[in-house]
């Protein structure tokens, strides 16, 4: 991978990941103004590796000289939108109910989790007396 190379995707990924990502086209529905709002985020990772002269890779007839890798990742996700009207302007989060009912899951089996082994505890005391 050349250097140029690596440079496009570090321009993309920052393309990506600008304020017009975050805010969506506004849209007109029913006399009010709706502008979907989104968290965006990216990540971008860059590596070399050198050769010393002579040293072959594996498989390869010809000596390597090392070489340059990237890796570029950007993300969005809605987190609300903004309802402008001729009288007031609101945010209106978007709330994710699947993260909600997960949570209540891991909760709900923590506390069984605690429950019985308090249980155990007790009456596994008695049983071995």
């Amino acid at each position: 991978m050349s250097l140029n190379r690596v440079f496009d995707t570090v321009k993309d990924l920052r393309s990506t990941t600008s304020v017009d990502a975050a805010f969506g086209e506004p849209k007109e529905i029913e006399g009010k103004v709706l502008i979907p709002v989104a968290a965006v985020g990216g990540g971008f990772g860059l590596g070399f590796s050198q050769s010393t002269p002579g040293e072959r890779a594996e498989g390869d007839a010809a000596p390597a000289d090392g070489g340059v890798g990237s890796l570029g990742r950007a993300g969005a996700r809605p987190v609300a939108v903004i309802e402008v009207t001729a009288e007031d302007t609101t945010i209106k989060p978007i709330v994710d109910e699947t993260k909600i009912a997960l949570a209540g899951l891991v909760l709900g089996a923590w506390i069984v989790f605690w429950v019985m082994a308090t249980v155990r505890s007790v009456f596994g005391r008695h049983h071995s007396d």
